[in-house]
């Protein structure tokens, strides 16, 4: 037999969209697609229900939690896995777990754990968010475990390259000079979120080798006329990637139509900034000792600040789609190919071209999951 063949209504293989159209999995790795009417022989077939879509694998760079695990309680391996395990019901087959502003020794401890985990389970690497962020934009970051960068820090933290896909979110305006160039230049994803960064300094970060924004409109300097701040940088740096939080609550569906018509679908990630309770039926969690309430789908601490969100990436693609009317090939871009170029994984990731891995999706009519592949292997 030379591999399984995954016959769907359409396929969207990070590109273009296909119909009556079958996926080619062989050894893990997407061989081709092909007609159904044209195919070649020796595969195993597979036919999905009527009206099924596949699409790649979602890749979501910010994952707080999941499954009932929150990284900061758990930075370990199998506290990484768990979160990946979680998620992948809802179609993500690529994550970065991610531990918010922390101590020094939580900060190592993921670390490790990342270089274990990485390349394995759906771990693609890790996210610091924090802490070397901006105080004035800490959100629910704790503002006793911010800290402010010194070149000595870069010691420690050449380790963090060892990570799979390494992703660092900091504030460029509380790094001293360099410091962004020193950590691109070991081959970490350098975003800017928690920030009150000036244009101006925003242009000598992406200088320096900053990569992108993290969650675009929250907890940043925002666009005015005569200061465009973050927002303004990230609608006018072709060289900027900037995620966006899709849940009807981060941002309002006329800023994320605004924001998809500045940026477009090929510098826009969607992420979850997904906490513990997403795979479970809890309604409450500690954040670093403060209460976390999830109400009509509204995860905020008892002081009212939003604490990341309670959204899986299939249901960030249907709002975008659905309240904000992205194109449903944008979305689904904006959910696999996106964030693989943001990490430097195309084309081996976000795509279902001949050689990527076979990390597929297939959705329903509604968009909503119906079974996932990671390496050409099936969750059900």
């Amino acid at each position: 037999m030379a591999g399984e063949a995954l016959l769907a209504d359409r396929i969207f293989d990070g590109y273009r969209m296909h119909r009556q159209s079958a996926v080619l999995v062989e050894n893990g790795r997407i061989s081709g697609v092909a007609p159904q009417a044209n195919l070649p022989e020796g595969y195993r077939c597979k036919t999905l229900p009527f009206g099924a879509l596949l699409v790649p694998g979602f890749i979501d760079v910010q994952v707080n939690g999941g499954g009932g695990v929150l990284l900061n309680d758990q930075p370990t391996a199998d506290g990484m896995r768990a979160i990946a395990r979680a998620h992948r019901q809802f179609g993500t087959t690529g994550c970065l777990p991610t531990l918010i502003t922390d101590t020094r020794e939580a900060v190592q401890a993921a670390i490790a754990a990342a270089r274990t985990a990485a390349g394995h389970d759906g771990i693609l690497g890790l996210h610091l968010e924090g802490p070397f962020i901006n105080p004035a934009r800490a959100g629910i970051h704790p503002p006793e475990r911010i800290a402010t960068a010194a070149l000595a820090d870069l010691e420690w933290l050449r380790e963090f390259s060892a990570c799979g896909a390494p992703l660092i979110t900091l504030a460029p305006e509380c790094v001293p000079e360099g410091f962004i160039k020193a950590l691109a230049s070991a081959g970490i994803v350098v975003a800017a979120g928690h920030t009150e960064a000036s244009f101006t300094v925003m242009d000598r970060a992406i200088a320096e080798g900053l990569r992108g924004v993290t969650h675009l409109h929250n907890a940043m300097s925002p666009m005015l006329a005569r200061e465009p701040g973050v927002v303004g940088a990230a609608f006018s740096h072709a060289r900027l990637f900037t995620s966006l939080i899709v849940d009807g609550i981060h941002v309002d569906a006329a800023v994320v139509r605004a924001s998809f018509a500045a940026v477009g679908a090929e510098r826009i990630l969607l992420i979850t900034d997904a906490m513990p309770t997403i795979g479970t039926t809890l309604d409450e969690f500690k954040l670093m000792g403060r209460s976390i309430k999830l109400r009509n789908g509204r995860l905020t601490s008892e002081a009212g600040t939003l604490a990341g969100a309670h959204l899986d990436m299939a249901c960030a693609v249907r709002t975008a789609v659905e309240c904000a009317a992205v194109p449903l090939e944008d979305a689904l871009r904006c959910a696999s190919l996106t964030p693989a170029r943001f990490l430097g994984l195309d084309p081996e990731r976000g795509t279902l071209l001949p050689g990527a891995h076979a990390d597929i999706v297939a959705l329903d009519s509604d968009l909503r999951v119906l079974n996932t592949w990671v390496a050409g292997v099936a969750a059900t």
